[in-house]
């Protein structure tokens, strides 16, 4: 196998034998000249007919947690009903590795949407009992059991493209909202967003998250109101951003934002910046 460019210490794109290119992983495998040959005993994971935005959030994500997602969704498909999207791995990763990240900062989201995706998506749910379980044990970490119905839903958004009506009205609705969205954050931030990249397919989805809260009428709450206000000081062009979302919301949907649902979206918003050069 030869690695003929680095993503990072531990990802790769590689040459296999009939010369089509993937992106390995494995410990350290990122160290040491190119082009150069590596043995298959050091790929833990490989990726075939990634594109180049894939590429890129590979950089970003722990290579340990893409490798631990994509086994899980080696077991995971067996039992889903449904095909999931071709990204699905990365989605997961990126979920995760960000659920890890609000841990270590200690950042908590209380989600009282969780009965209704208990009831409305029981085996989903379930699933997100199974991974919680696994990702806890596997990175030492004492994630909430509010993540179970995050990872669930996680699932059900990385499911191939319904044709139903009603759902199809839906992702439109949605649509139009994410478009006003990030024209503001545009105006605001004064930056220009990528739409073909990940990063913004990652914010997209997030933001799906929040307008599946917004109207069903519940919101996740969090024992943070300290840090809310640390944040908004911290981050004043963000908040104002922030500001003009949630009054954007309140005229198209006649929904209010708490402050819960702001800091959600504050560390999004800043999230999506960061990585547009802001």
């Amino acid at each position: 196998m030869q690695v003929i460019r680095k993503l990072n210490n531990n990802a790769v794109i590689c040459k296999d034998s009939r010369g089509q290119e993937m992106i390995a992983l494995g410990k350290g495998i990122g160290y040491g000249e190119l082009p150069r040959e590596i043995s298959l005993n050091d790929i833990e994971r490989s990726f075939y007919h990634m594109e180049a935005k894939d590429e890129r959030i590979m950089q970003d994500l722990p290579a340990d947690v893409v490798i631990f997602s994509a086994k899980l969704l080696d077991i995971i498909t067996n039992e889903l009903p449904y095909e999931l999207s071709s990204n699905a791995v990365l989605l997961l990763a990126d979920h995760l590795a960000f659920a890890i990240e609000r841990n270590k900062r200690k950042i908590r989201l209380k989600m009282p949407i969780s009965y209704d995706v208990q009831q409305m998506y029981p085996l989903e749910y379930k699933i997100g009992k199974y991974v919680l379980r696994r990702v806890q044990k596997e990175f030492q970490v004492e994630l909430p059991n509010e993540e179970i119905a995050a990872i669930a839903m996680n699932l059900i958004n990385a499911k191939a493209v319904s044709t139903d009506l009603k759902e199809q009205n839906e992702i439109e609705l949605y649509k139009e909202m994410l478009d006003k969205i990030t024209e503001i954050v545009e105006n605001v931030c004064h930056l220009i967003i990528d739409r073909d990249s990940f990063d913004y397919a990652r914010f997209a989805t997030h933001l799906h998250y929040l307008f599946q809260r917004v109207r069903s009428g519940r919101a996740i709450d969090t024992e943070n109101l300290k840090l809310y206000k640390l944040v908004k000081e911290e981050y004043p062009k963000v908040s104002e951003c922030v500001d003009q979302i949630s009054e954007c919301l309140l005229n198209q949907w006649q929904v209010q934002l708490s402050e819960e649902e702001e800091l959600y979206l504050i560390l999004h918003v800043n999230r999506i910046c960061v990585k547009e050069g802001l």
